[in-house]
């Protein structure tokens, strides 16, 4: 992705789940380091990315994370790389790395399946405050 600076991690993310966004709002106020940048995947960042990777939105329509060195981490796998960015405690979620990805992913994709009937969703993406305007990609 073109200028995207190095040093960041990109979240993309479904933007009209509200458990999305919910989430999204949590990592903003835990990322004491400003290590986090987002995109919804329906905006222009997130489809760029979804086209350079060739991602199957139909089949992963879920939390991506995008660093420019190592590329697209998925699902639960992307998850727990966040969580292991934002300090004590939630970065020993990271012990859920033993747990084998098919297991954690079947996990995670019970939960993305009814994320809508659960928790509802939005007519439009999310918005983001002119404080938090920066870190977020159009």
């Amino acid at each position: 992705m073109t200028n995207f600076p190095k040093h960041k991690k990109l979240i993309l993310f479904d933007g009209v789940c509200n458990l999305c966004n919910s989430s999204i709002n949590y990592v903003i106020k835990h990322d004491k380091k400003n290590i986090f940048m987002f995109a919804p995947l329906q905006s222009k960042a997130g489809k760029e990315i979804i086209d350079t990777y060739h991602i199957d939105t139909q089949k992963t329509d879920s939390i991506l994370l995008y660093t420019p060195e190592k590329g697209i981490a998925y699902k639960s796998t992307a998850a727990l790389k966040v969580a292991n960015h934002l300090g004590f405690p939630l970065n020993l979620m990271g012990i859920f790395f033993i747990v084998p990805a098919f297991i954690r992913n079947w996990v995670y994709d019970f939960i993305a399946k009814n994320r809508y009937k659960w928790y509802g969703k939005k007519e439009t993406c999310m918005i983001p405050t002119p404080e938090l305007k920066s870190k977020f990609l159009n």
